[in-house]
């Protein structure tokens, strides 16, 4: 077996290993492992209403859109049983 520099050697590595790892991919991760474009932009995320005037006419929007969808599936399901 071997002695105690062994020992000594091996718990060095066993503690410098992890931490030369950790250094190493925890340094500089932004120009490492950047994708660009990857989060949108805050245009072009949704927008929450807040404000009763844009809650409002947000949901007359989505009513708008629910109404002329129904509208549309009910005339191609009136189309298809003629």
């Amino acid at each position: 077996m071997g002695g105690p520099n062994l020992e000594v050697f091996k718990f060095g590595m066993y503690i410098m290993f992890p931490i030369a790892i950790m250094y190493y991919y925890g340094t500089n991760l932004d120009k490492r492992f950047s994708v660009p474009d990857f989060w949108p932009k805050p245009e072009q995320t949704n927008r929450i209403p807040f404000e009763k005037d844009e809650i409002k006419s947000e949901l007359e929007r989505l009513r708008a859109r629910r109404l002329y969808l129904r509208d549309k599936r009910l005339a191609e399901e009136k189309k298809g049983n003629e």
